[in-house]
């Protein structure tokens, strides 16, 4: 699997999976040096607005910086709140994504996308 490329099984469970409710996406993103940042920023300017005209919002966008624990360095985190995975996938899945979509692969030298819930913290 190379370091943009879709996760099969994890993505059919995202797919199946019948939960309706918000779902945070987490964005690791490591730009690669020579126009990254420039081609990831043509990717969010038209990413941002379906966003939120689906109703998600972005709650965070960050530099990284001090690595205080592991070993990978990233240069930026995403946090994106959708209305359900439905909406996620019905968004990742229109032309005008797939139009958009040619930018965050010029963009990225390698990336994480984890889908996420809430929890509550103390009953771990």
């Amino acid at each position: 699997m190379g370091k943009l490329d879709i996760n099969d099984k994890d993505y059919k469970e995202f797919k199946d999976n019948p939960n309706e409710e918000p779902v945070v996406m987490l964005n690791l993103l490591k730009f690669k040096d020579d126009g990254g940042e420039e081609a990831y920023a043509r990717y969010a300017a038209v990413v941002t607005k379906m966003i939120t005209d689906l109703g998600g919002r972005i709650i965070f966008a960050g530099q990284t910086h001090e690595l205080l624990t592991g070993e990978d360095r990233w240069d930026s985190v995403l946090l994106v709140e959708y209305p359900s995975r439905k909406d996620f996938l019905n968004m990742i899945r229109s032309e005008e994504y797939k139009r958009a979509h040619v930018h965050r692969q010029e963009a990225l030298e390698r990336a994480v996308l984890y889908a996420t819930q809430g929890m509550d913290l103390r009953k771990i």
